[in-house]
């Protein structure tokens, strides 16, 4: 198995035991990540958010697969099961690309259904404007402040 291949099974082996420290060391110093809930996440930033995500997930699990990497790119697919706030039930499906520097990601990009998502994770809000920017925004922007109040409870 190539090294930056085995670099992304240990990441979605932490993940799936809610370990965020395999995660978190995956990443350069210098990394960038991107999905639809947490866009443009840069540097300690995205080992927070995993950190965080770890802490709060309920009722999580995690399947993975087709890993392939190079010394400079790789994938992966990857499914969670989990409740989102309010109980609600999610069955997401992930396909993740990564770039790699010196044994390290330096760009890690998740992309999913939004709108698939938003169906689950928010109800009838979802199934009626997850389709539109502005649910996306309002999202992120919510995602985006739990962010930032975890990584001020940690001092950051």
């Amino acid at each position: 198995m190539h090294p930056n291949a085995q670099l992304i099974t240990d990441f979605y082996q932490g993940f799936n035991r809610q370990d965020p420290a395999p995660m978190v060391k995956v990443y350069a110093p210098d990394a960038e990540f991107s999905d639809p809930a947490f866009p443009n996440l840069r540097g300690d930033e995205i080992g927070d958010m995993w950190t965080m995500l770890c802490g709060r997930a309920k009722e999580f699990s995690l399947t993975f697969r087709d890993v392939q990497a190079d010394d400079h790119t790789g994938r992966a697919h990857w499914e969670a099961d989990y409740l989102f706030q309010g109980g609600r039930k999610v069955h997401n499906v992930i396909d993740a690309t990564f770039t790699f520097r010196d044994g390290k990601v330096i760009k890690h990009v998740d992309a999913f259904d939004f709108w698939r998502w938003s169906r689950m994770a928010l109800g009838p809000p979802g199934l009626l404007l997850g389709w539109s920017g502005f649910l996306k925004q309002k999202v992120q922007a919510q995602a985006g402040k739990g962010l930032r109040e975890f990584r001020a409870s940690k001092g950051r």
